[in-house]
């Protein structure tokens, strides 16, 4: 990221003297960062919409990601994490109208984490997205005439 100060272009983090608003660049910069997931992945199941109280709506759905690495041997390794998205509201709407299993989506959001008691009084700890924004790439589309 550059940023264009007294005729100049800075690349983000080349120069920590600069000042925004009175503080370091870097300080700026990194203020509004925090907390914020991006993930490019491929939806693993159809979204569950639920509608609550008072109209609220909320999506949840998994997301797999894939990492692709070469390990000692030369062979091509695949790893692939999974992910809980859980959008609230229009992104809700939006969600439960566009996206379906198999469709590659990009989503930025938060981290979350919360824990509950199950049936049997185990506490179990999840942790989530929260999607702030969802861009649907393509892929997995049902109604597609492809």
């Amino acid at each position: 990221m550059t940023k264009k100060r007294g005729g100049k272009f800075l690349t983000l983090f080349a120069d920590l003297s600069v000042l925004e608003d009175g503080r370091p660049l870097k300080l700026f910069i990194m203020s509004t960062l925090r907390n914020k997931v991006q993930l490019i992945g491929n939806v693993g199941q159809d979204p569950t919409i639920t509608d609550l109280d008072k109209g609220k709506r909320v999506a949840r759905f998994t997301m797999a990601t894939n990492e692709h690495y070469k390990n000692s041997e030369g062979e091509r390794v695949t790893n692939t994490e999974w992910h809980t998205i859980i959008a609230w509201g229009k992104l809700a709407d939006i969600i439960e109208g566009f996206v379906t299993k198999g469709k590659e989506v990009a989503i930025e959001g938060k981290l979350t984490s919360r824990s509950y008691e199950d049936k049997e009084g185990t506490k179990k700890y999840v942790t989530e997205v929260v999607a702030s924004e969802i861009l649907l790439l393509g892929g997995g589309d049902k109604n597609s005439t492809e």
